[in-house]
């Protein structure tokens, strides 16, 4: 995701029944597995600025400390932005903490200043045995694992769903969505214009992670692939490509269920928008469920979050980028430490469960993913059981943010917006995102 929005928080998550401070008795930290030197060890983590997922972090910090009285560990957090500048300038100058929190599909950028996982710790075979196929690839470079991922980023096919705006509308909810024209034909009706301007919109889909992981997914249950055969290259400009954005534009242009001008992410980002009553269907990631009941808790609309159909045939393909996980720095002190604290947050079913729970995050591993705590902390996770064996790693790109974020989303936007036709959006994708890895 390329925001991980800040919000101020207004109350307390626990108020809020959100299990972000520390786990329940059901989910209490289980024992770290093996010794520890009986030196003082200190430690340092790094993370980005996220309130219930930093609350999670802390919760383990704390049960591993306790059980380990020699092992200080000192949880440090930036801002999203600062956060990837931080990386870009210490890692080289080896100054970065011991245990980093990395988004997966960043660690090809970053491998050749991280230590590879020990076997010992997590062999490739396990990791692969152990956790969804999207969230483990960004990890894995070269054939060597790097790190241990916590989540699944699915950015694909959720959607939050306002059931106030629906009864108001007097559409059947919960919805019956057997294809996208079920949708779209929901949204035409949720959206709502007073006078030139939209002041509802029906389907919000035009912010970032939407937009782009919509269009890679149509392009992949279309038959087709954004990568060249050798994975050196992009191939945007497909008929897959041009049928899949023609289909956006015309859920625009022709169905009316977003104004793409006032909804998107300058003007009315998706996850504010919704939780201000001006979305009836907002296409974005279940983090957003987390912040939305911190952040907006006098909101009161009613609201679920539920999973769209494939845009083409009954099958769910899309592709995703691995998660937020730990990794480790080879400038530790104290490496052997730094990865049995990692393994203990990540691969033990248990604390993985509670950090899962504490950021409301899908979970990485599918032990964790269908256990019954989660299907009642987190339904929409058990909703989701049947998407989530579809999807595939995005792919180790030269400069993941720079690709998705900075040219082949503006381009789609640009079409949507009618700022340029689906054929200009489609070649300058091509030319921009294949020119990065000159």
């Amino acid at each position: 995701m390329k925001k991980i929005v800040s919000l101020v928080m207004l109350v307390v998550l626990l108020a809020l029944g959100v299990t972000a401070c520390k786990p329940t008795a059901t989910e209490k930290p289980a024992e770290p597995e093996t010794p520890k030197e009986a030196e003082k060890v200190s430690l340092r983590m790094w993370a980005h600025q996220n309130e219930a997922f930093n609350n999670g972090y802390q919760a383990l910090i704390d049960a591993y400390m306790e059980a380990n009285p020699n092992v200080e560990i000192t949880l440090e957090t930036f801002e999203y932005d600062l956060y990837i500048q931080t990386l870009q300038t210490a890692m080289p100058a080896g100054e970065e903490a011991d245990v980093m929190q990395l988004f997966g599909t960043w660690t090809s950028e970053y491998a050749e200043r991280l230590l590879s996982v020990p076997e010992d710790v997590m062999s490739v075979s396990g990791a692969k045995e152990a956790f969804y196929p999207s969230t483990l690839g960004g990890f894995i470079v070269d054939g060597k694992l790097y790190g241990l991922p916590q989540e699944t980023n699915l950015e694909y096919g959720g959607v939050l769903v306002n059931k106030t705006l629906y009864e108001k509308a007097g559409l059947t909810y919960p919805p019956v969505w057997e294809s996208m024209d079920n949708v779209l034909e929901d949204a035409k009706e949720l959206a709502t214009v007073e006078g030139d301007v939209m002041t509802v919109s029906g389907f919000h889909f035009a912010s970032s992670d939407g937009a782009f992981f919509s269009f890679v997914a149509g392009i992949k249950q279309r038959g087709g692939d954004y990568w060249n055969a050798d994975q050196t290259g992009f191939t945007f400009d497909t008929p897959e490509a041009k049928a899949q954005l023609q289909w956006m534009v015309d859920a625009i242009n022709v169905h009316g269920v977003s104004d793409p001008v006032l909804f998107e992410d300058a003007e009315g980002w998706v996850g504010d928008e919704f939780f201000q009553g001006r979305v009836g269907i907002g296409y974005i990631g279940t983090w957003m469920i987390a912040e939305g009941r911190a952040g907006y808790p006098d909101f009161a609309d009613e609201w679920d979050y539920l999973w769209l159909p494939p845009v083409v045939g009954s099958e769910h393909k899309f592709v995703a980028d691995s998660g937020w996980g730990l990794t480790v720095s080879p400038n530790s002190e104290h490496p052997n430490v730094a990865w049995d604290f990692a393994k203990f947050v990540t691969t033990n079913a248990d604390n993985a469960r509670s950090w899962n729970i504490a950021s409301g995050t899908i979970p990485a591993m599918p032990a964790v993913a269908k256990s019954p705590e989660i299907a009642n902390e987190m339904p929409w996770v058990a909703k989701a059981l049947d998407v989530l064996p579809g999807g595939e790693y995005l792919g180790n790109m030269p400069d993941r943010d720079l690709i998705v974020y900075e040219i082949v989303f503006p381009h789609i936007l640009y079409a949507l917006q009618g700022l340029e036709t689906v054929d200009e959006a489609l070649q300058a994708m091509d030319n921009e995102a294949n020119a990065a890895f000159e």
